[in-house]
């Protein structure tokens, strides 16, 4: 009871009365309450219509994008089998530790007037390509991002998939175009709902990616947010973060009902074969079959492996095409003779690594607990997962508005002001964000265990406490261990909420110094860029050692 009690207490100071914030903000103008905020963004054209309307514009190409990319993998890795093949499905996680901000200098590196892509025309004598700030360029990095998540979701249901029932259509005449139509597609169809509509809450509330490839010029509701805030117009962010907000609330809540009328559906089913990726035989079909994997595996380099070779090829490269170290020895520079203003190497990395530490003292903690609490059977539990979970559907820059103008700008209680600034504010933040993917890695280990073990040891004269801690913990190890990687990862990679906190030299994080880089030259930003990518790199390795010990149909 008594971390439930400081859990939720976490939540209510550094989430719910940050958001409460935001909330309030749009209705209090003046220290007056007022409407005006909010219907001047619900009755605007340029905000329905440029903003809002363009944003979903955004989030729905992503998603035709993410599953069109996505499917194909999720055909090969559930259909095939071949070497490498799990370390394959293991790259699909990537993206939930990938920073954001890193894969939009990736694909600046590739797209940009000077980048790979060009350099790549020019060599085959075509003439270049401007894919820098277009909407082309944000689906693609959002396609990026989110069609592993789509081949993840719709790989593990084509695998549950019960081979007995194609086998009895089969026997009963059908074609096995018609057993695919009437067996396997009405079970896939579902996966597939889940993973666009994850695809479409993620790609809605996207910002560091539409920052550094649209720029205001394609500004979504987020990066408008950034605009408002960095102008002080701080009511007229808090409307529009309400009403994305609460968009954003409405198809979470709908993809959790969606996702708990269609778990387990799966449990219990004997897979269908695997065939091999290379046939016995060639024949036509085999043949076609083939050459449209190894057209799928050439997309899937472009978009997938070519940002991130792009980024680390780019920080290697000089003004005149050569191998050089100049940008890495920029940083070293910048770090011994950089003004206190400027932004230098050292202290975004300790920075960044700082944060991590102190997120994973707070984060971990309280998903552990938000996972006890989320396999317990009592009254008003599904509250409490709603609860629990609604970092999910609220935005980094939402909570980073609400911490600034509540918690870093200082309020009254009790008749003290209270006043939570630097480090503090940054490390709540990235707590927020990171807890629920601790207890989504923990919640799948505790709801499996044999409950007699408990019940064993409570007969021997242990307390619930001590089963607890001595029974239920151990067991879950790896759980938490993969979930605390994760909230590390996070925090390594956060830029939404940081970009709005960061005071200077003090709290400037590594996402936040490849920003700031970015607006000065490439080659220092890729630079900074791969030093992420060893970290978060490190971070990826430790989830996939604890995290893959439990498959990936539980959590993430």
């Amino acid at each position: 009871m008594l971390g439930a009690a400081a859990t939720a207490l976490v939540l209510v100071v550094v989430f719910y009365y940050p958001v409460a914030t935001v909330f309030v903000d749009a209705v209090f103008v003046d220290g007056r309450p007022t409407v005006e905020p909010l219907v001047s963004v619900l009755t605007s054209r340029f905000y329905l219509v440029d903003i809002f309307g363009f944003t979903a514009y955004q989030a729905l190409l992503s998603t035709v994008a993410s599953v069109a990319l996505g499917l194909p993998g999720a055909w090969i890795l559930s259909r095939f089998e071949f070497r490498g093949r799990e370390t394959l499905r293991s790259l699909t996680i990537l993206p939930f530790v990938m920073p954001s901000i890193m894969v939009a200098i990736g694909f600046v590196a590739t797209f940009g007037r000077n980048g790979t892509l060009n350099g790549v025309l020019g060599a085959l004598g075509l003439p270049p390509v401007e894919l820098l700030f277009t909407l082309e360029a944000i689906v693609i990095a959002h396609a990026f991002y989110n069609a592993p998540l789509v081949a993840r979701v719709t790989t593990a249901a084509w695998e549950s998939v019960d081979a007995s029932a194609i086998e009895t259509a089969r026997s009963l005449g059908a074609s096995p175009t018609w057993a695919f139509r009437d067996v396997v597609l009405p079970q896939l169809l579902p996966a597939v709902a889940v993973g666009a509509t994850l695809t479409f809450v993620f790609t809605f509330a996207s910002f560091p990616i539409v920052l550094a490839l649209g720029g205001f010029q394609l500004a979504t509701v987020e990066v408008f947010i950034y605009s408002r805030i960095q102008n002080l117009a701080y009511a007229e962010a808090a409307a529009l973060a309400v009403v994305e907000t609460a968009i954003s609330l409405g198809l979470t809540y709908w993809y959790l009902r969606y996702e708990g009328s269609k778990r387990g559906s799966g449990q219990g089913a004997r897979p269908q074969p695997r065939k091999s990726l290379w046939p016995g035989s060639w024949s036509a079909k085999a043949t076609a079959t083939r050459l449209a994997i190894a057209g799928y595996g050439l997309v899937v380099l472009a978009v997938f492996v070519g940002p991130i070779a792009s980024m680390v090829l780019t920080s290697l490269t000089g003004p005149q095409g050569g191998l050089t170290l100049d940008h890495y020895l920029f940083l070293l520079e910048r770090q011994q003779t950089g003004a206190s203003y400027q932004v230098r190497p050292l202290p975004a990395i300790a920075n960044s690594l700082r944060f991590g530490v102190g997120t994973l003292l707070v984060a971990v903690p309280m998903g552990v607990v938000m996972a006890v609490l989320t396999t317990r059977n009592f009254r008003g539990r599904a509250a409490i997962d709603a609860l629990a979970m609604a970092p999910f559907a609220v935005s980094g820059i939402v909570v980073g508005l609400g911490l600034l103008r509540g918690l870093v700008f200082g309020a009254e209680a009790f008749g003290t002001r209270i006043q939570v600034t630097g480090a503090i504010a940054v490390v709540a933040a990235h707590a927020v964000g990171a807890y629920p993917f601790v207890t989504r890695n923990v919640a799948p280990l505790l709801g499996n265990l044999d409950p007699r073990l408990v019940e064993s040891a409570r007969s021997l004269g242990a307390t619930r406490v001590r089963a607890l801690v001595d029974i239920e913990l151990p067991l879950v190890a790896a759980g938490v261990v993969a979930g605390a990687a994760f909230a590390f990862a996070i925090s390594i990679g956060e830029f939404d909420s940081t970009v709005v906190l960061a005071e200077g030299s003090t709290s400037y994080t590594m996402p936040v110094a490849v920003e700031r880089y970015l607006g000065r030259r490439l080659g220092p930003a890729t630079a900074m860029g791969c030093v992420l990518l060893a970290v978060t790199s490190l971070s990826f390795v430790i989830i996939e050692r604890f995290g893959g010990r439990y498959g990936g149909r539980g959590g993430f």
